[in-house]
């Protein structure tokens, strides 16, 4: 099995979500199951079936968290020492050539990429243009809009 690399900081969330599926989610909706079986006839228990569906849907996602944490490689961003590169976990600093616009990212894995907040997945365009690169290379990065060319001003790891 491959590892997937994740920050200190997604591995914690993905923790947290398992343990709340595992004590509050579950036994929810094991409760709900009972009382719909309390019901009567399940054939047309329109609660049953939507409990049934939910427990499904928490299971599995129970078995994917906990594979992902079985394979995961924890990465703490402030404990890299890369010399300046851009690695996994980095935090870059970026200035558009072209509009002269200034964005931060930080590299992080898949579950965590939330681009509202600067996260990008490691497997993105954009990250795998920067991994490698120092500050003041230019990155070339492949958009839907075309090529965009961006320097890199700063690489920090925290």
């Amino acid at each position: 099995m491959t590892t997937l690399p994740i920050t200190k900081r997604g591995a914690e969330k993905l923790k947290e979500e398992l343990h709340r599926l595992k004590t509050v989610d579950r036994p929810w909706v094991i409760n709900a199951i009972a009382e719909a079986r309390a019901q009567g006839d399940l054939s047309e228990n329109a609660e049953y079936d939507a409990a049934k569906d939910r427990q499904g849907f928490i299971e599995g996602r129970i078995a994917e968290i906990e594979g992902k944490l079985s394979a995961a490689q924890i990465i703490d961003p402030t404990a890299v020492e890369a010399g300046g590169k851009v690695v996994f976990g980095a935090t870059v600093e970026l200035e558009d050539e072209a509009s002269g616009a200034s964005v931060t990212y930080q590299i992080v894995g898949e579950d965590e990429a939330d681009l509202k907040l600067g996260l990008v997945n490691i497997g993105s365009p954009i990250a795998r243009a920067l991994i490698g690169k120092e500050e003041g290379d230019v990155a070339e990065v492949q958009a839907p809009g075309g090529t965009k060319r961006f320097e890199i001003v700063a690489v920090r790891y925290a």
